[in-house]
């Protein structure tokens, strides 16, 4: 492999992982982890519950729904983070690196967000409650006709598996630059890295 094709590797891998060469403070290293936690839970009780019967299922759901909300509220609380002086990534590198690095980013954030508010769509557009841990939120407008509401959960699942596709992606890369490239991308983002 050439040294300019094995640059071009580095910088694409950089670009899923999203490595722009800085020590994350704990607040958002814990953030991270939590969506990611958040996001698995959710994938995987949506890919199960079909598979078990009352109460268990509807238990699932209701955990679903909840869990949606927290990660919602998690994705705001990132970005407001983020927004704030101080808390802002200075890349290493600029061009179309840093801005592809900054589109999977930003890119998950948007694909996170529209699940939620497609979740808040399917549950109210089919004249049901949301659950928010025993907290019933009733729909604030009427019901949609059944094809738009079959429209919305066809988006909402296959957002879903986009969203868990370029997460898994990102922590491929995350995972090659730490065992292959040997560089602190992954290292950087655990919980012993961040910066006070």
């Amino acid at each position: 492999m050439t040294t300019e094709s094995t640059s071009t590797v580095k910088q694409v891998t950089r670009i899923a992982a999203g490595d722009d060469r800085t020590v994350y403070d704990h607040v958002s290293i814990t953030l991270h982890w939590l969506t990611a936690a958040l996001v698995l839970t959710q994938f995987v009780l949506a890919l199960t519950w079909d598979g078990f019967a009352r109460p268990t299922h509807r238990l699932m759901v209701a955990a679903h729904m909840s869990f949606g909300i927290v990660l919602a509220a998690v994705i705001v609380f990132r970005i407001a983070w983020r927004a704030i002086p101080g808390h802002q990534t200075v890349p290493a590198v600029s061009g179309w690196t840093d801005v592809a690095s900054r589109a999977v980013h930003y890119l998950l954030y948007a694909m996170l967000a529209a699940e939620a508010v497609l979740g808040f769509m399917l549950r109210w557009g089919g004249n049901e409650s949301m659950n928010f841990f025993g907290l019933l939120m009733a729909p604030p407008f009427a019901p949609f006709s059944k094809a738009t509401e079959h429209l919305i959960e066809e988006l909402h699942e296959a957002n879903g598996w986009a969203i868990v596709l370029l997460a898994g992606a990102h922590a491929a890369a995350a995972l090659y630059h730490h065992y292959v490239l040997r560089d602190p991308v992954l290292s950087r983002m655990l919980p012993s890295a961040g910066k006070h």
